[in-house]
């Protein structure tokens, strides 16, 4: 709806573009626990971890197309992934491990479009 609205001839390329970029991180993100599950059941305590290091690589792939701040969402991530699979299994499958990075995250890229986002004169009136 936003590319639609700020670039209505290029509004489906864009965002065609942008699914593109991030495809093939949520293919991985698909198939990763699949493979964990048949092949080493015994590390899907790593999986919330890996997800966020697959998003946040997700995040780096598409940031041409979005505001330059977004950089640090895919950081953001990275790192919060690579803590979750430091901590070990103890506590790596903990609910908060998953939605605290995660709400925090999306925070941040809602906060990134708010902040950062394109504005047209309709948006200024």
């Amino acid at each position: 709806m936003r590319a639609k609205r700020l670039h209505h001839e290029m509004a489906d390329e864009m965002v065609r573009m942008a699914v593109e970029q991030f495809l093939p991180t949520g293919i991985a993100g698909v198939i990763l626990p699949l493979i964990l599950l048949r092949c080493a059941g015994n590390s899907l305590w790593m999986l919330p971890g890996l997800w966020q290091v697959i998003f946040g690589l997700g995040v780096f792939a598409s940031c041409r197309c979005l505001p330059r701040p977004m950089l640090l969402v895919g950081v953001w991530f990275l790192l919060t992934g690579f803590l979750c699979i430091s901590l070990g299994d103890a506590h790596a499958l903990a609910p908060v491990t998953m939605s605290g990075p995660y709400s925090l995250g999306m925070g941040l890229v809602a906060g990134v479009h708010f902040y950062f986002g394109e504005r047209t004169t309709a948006d200024e009136e």
